[in-house]
C-alpha cells in the first residue's frame, strides 16, 4: 500500500482551491502580494504535484483566496483582490480571468462589480444558473458566460456555531466551496479564523437539496479541526472536499505546521469516508502521521529542487516579487551566471525584494553582491515590509537589519562594492557571514531568532522568505546565488 504525509506541498501556500479535470487534478492558492501570482500546478495523484506555470502576470492588489471552475469546456479562477499599498483599489473587489485549458494562456482579470466580499466559490444550481458564494455566506447571480453578475449580493446561510468556551481566533465564516454529489449540493465553509490559536481554524459543512436552500448542517460539525496544541497541523481549515482516483474522496485544505509558523500555511491532503446518510466524514485522527494514498498512487516524491542556483532560475515556480508595482518584471535580467536586480525603494522594507518560497526547517542562502550605484544591496530573510533580518553593502560598509529595522551594530566588513554574503536559518537561529572576492568567509557577529516571524506577531498572513534586494538608485549583480536545504 502506497503511503504520503503532510504537507502534499510545503512552504506557504494557503487557501488551495483544486479542480479535477479529467484524470488529473490542478491546484493554485493564494498568492497575495506576490508577482508573478496564482501559481498553477498539476497532479495525477493529489499527492505528487508538478509546477506548469502562473495563471496572473501581475496582479492588482493583494490575491486572496480563489476558486476554480469547469463550465462548457471553459475554466475560470474567481480572484477577490484586496487593496494594498501599490495597487489602485480601495476595497476588496472580486475579478475574473479565463481560460480555454488550465494551463492557460489565462485572460486579463475582469471586474465583476462586487464590493466588499472575499473567497469566492462557484457553484451551478439545479436550474442551470451559476452562482458564486461569497465569506458571510452570501450570494450572487452570474450570467451565462461568468463574466458579470446578475442583481446583488444576498445572505444566503447562517453557518453552524460552535460551543463559546472554544478557543479561536474570531468565528469568521468564510471559503465557502460547494459540491453536488447524489442529488444533494454541499457547502464546505471556514470558521473560527485562520491564524490566532492552534485551534481556531476548522472545516464545516452543511447541505441542501437546491442552491437556494434551506442549509441542513452536518449533524458532528466541524469535520475538521485542530483540538489540541500537541498536535503536528494547527489552524486546519478553508477545505476542499473532491472525488480522487479510484472513486475514494479526499479532502484538501490548508495548516500551520506546529512550531514552525514562520514557514505560513501549508497544503494537507487527508481522505474522506462517507455515512450511510450522506454525510462525508473525515475519519483520520492525526494528519501528521502517515496516511493510506490514492489508488494508483506513486511513491512521495520530496521537493525536487532541494537547491537553488542561477543555472535553470525560473521566475514565479518559487521566485517571485513581493509587493509589485505594475512591470516589476523589467527589474530583473537572468543572465547565464548571474542575476542583474534594479533598485527600488529606500531599503529593504519599500524594495519588492525578490523571495523564495520554502517549506524547510533549515536552509542556506548565499550570494556574491555586487552593486552598481547609489543605493545598497544584500541578502534577507524577509516576512513583509515590516518584519525581516539580513544585511547588505551600500559601498561604504555593511548594514545590519533585525526585526524590521537597522540595527546598531556596525559589522567590520570593509568598505566595498563587492561582497559574498550567506545567511543560515538552523531551525529559527539565523546566522550570517561575509567574505571578501577571494577571501574567507566571516560570521557575522550577530546571530538572530526568529520563531516569532510568523503572522500572529506582524497581523500578515504571510511567511518567512530568503530574499534578494536592491534600493535606490543602483542595481546590483548577483552571482553564485545558492539555496541549500539542511535538514
Amino acid at each position: 500500500m502506497t503511503t504520503f504525509t503532510n504537507p502534499i506541498l510545503g512552504g506557504d501556500r494557503p487557501d488551495p482551491a483544486v479542480i479535477r479535470v479529467g484524470d488529473e487534478y490542478w491546484l493554485t492558492y493564494s498568492s497575495f502580494e506576490a508577482a508573478p501570482g496564482l501559481l498553477l500546478f498539476r497532479s495525477t495523484d493529489l499527492v505528487n504535484w508538478v509546477y506548469e506555470g502562473s495563471a496572473l502576470a501581475e496582479p492588482i492588489g493583494n490575491t486572496f483566496a480563489v476558486d476554480i471552475a469547469e463550465h462548457d469546456g471553459r475554466f475560470f479562477i474567481y480572484i477577490p483582490f484586496i487593496p494594498a499599498p501599490w495597487s489602485e483599489l480601495t476595497e476588496p473587489s472580486i475579478f475574473v480571468i479565463h481560460a480555454e485549458a488550465m494551463a492557460g494562456p489565462w485572460s486579463e482579470p475582469i471586474d465583476l462589480g462586487i464590493r466588499g466580499a472575499i473567497d469566492p466559490g462557484h457553484v451551478v444550481g439545479e436550474d442551470g444558473t451559476r452562482y458564486l458564494f461569497v465569506n458571510g455566506i452570501r450570494r450572487i447571480a452570474l450570467t451565462d458566460d461568468g463574466l458579470s453578475t446578475v442583481g446583488d449580493l444576498e445572505h444566503v446561510y447562517d453557518g453552524w456555531r460552535y460551543p463559546d468556551d472554544w478557543v479561536t481566533e474570531a468565528y469568521a465564516l468564510e471559503g465557502p466551496k460547494l459540491f453536488w454529489c447524489d442529488g444533494w449540493l454541499y457547502l464546505v465553509s471556514a470558521v473560527g479564523g485562520t491564524a490566532g490559536p492552534p485551534t481556531g481554524h476548522m472545516v464545516i459543512v452543511a447541505r441542501s437539496r437546491s442552491v437556494n436552500g434551506p442549509w441542513e448542517n452536518h449533524p458532528h460539525n466541524p469535520i475538521a479541526r485542530t483540538t489540541s496544541a500537541d498536535e503536528k497541523w494547527w489552524s486546519r481549515g478553508h477545505a476542499t472536499i473532491l472525488e480522487g482516483p479510484g472513486d475514494e474522496w479526499y479532502m484538501v485544505s490548508h495548516g500551520y505546521e506546529n512550531g514552525y509558523r514562520t514557514l505560513g500555511r501549508q497544503i494537507l491532503l487527508e481522505p474522506i469516508a462517507w455515512t450511510e446518510d450522506g454525510w462525508p466524514v473525515a475519519p483520520a485522527s492525526d494528519i501528521g502521521g502517515t496516511l493510506s494514498a490514492p489508488a494508483e498512487a506513486v511513491p512521495q516524491r520530496r521537493p525536487e529542487r532541494a537547491t537553488e542556483e542561477i543555472t535553470g532560475f525560473r521566475l514565479g515556480e518559487r521566485w517571485n516579487f513581493h509587493a509589485p508595482s505594475r512591470g516589476e518584471f523589467r527589474r530583473l535580467t537572468v543572465e547565464d551566471d548571474q542575476l542583474v536586480l534594479h533598485g527600488k525603494g529606500t531599503g529593504p522594507a519599500d524594495s519588492s525584494p525578490l523571495a523564495l518560497v520554502t517549506g524547510d526547517h533549515a536552509y542556506q542562502v548565499e550570494a556574491d553582491v555586487e552593486l552598481d550605484g547609489d543605493g545598497e544591496a544584500g541578502v534577507l530573510l524577509f516576512f513583509n515590509g515590516r518584519l525581516f533580518c539580513g544585511m547588505g553593502i551600500d559601498g561604504h560598509g555593511m548594514r545590519s537589519y533585525s526585526g524590521g529595522i537597522r540595527t546598531h551594530w556596525r559589522e567590520p566588513a570593509p568598505a566595498m562594492r563587492r561582497l559574498s554574503l550567506r545567511l543560515q536559518n538552523d531551525h529559527h537561529v539565523v546566522t550570517g557571514w561575509w567574505r571578501e572576492p577571494g577571501g574567507e568567509w566571516v560570521r557575522h557577529g550577530v546571530r538572530y531568532e526568529t520563531s516569532g516571524y510568523h503572522a500572529n506577531t506582524i497581523g500578515d498572513l504571510l511567511s518567512l522568505r530568503p530574499a534578494l534586494y536592491v534600493a535606490g538608485a543602483a542595481s546590483a549583480r548577483f552571482r553564485d546565488l545558492r539555496y541549500r536545504r539542511l535538514d
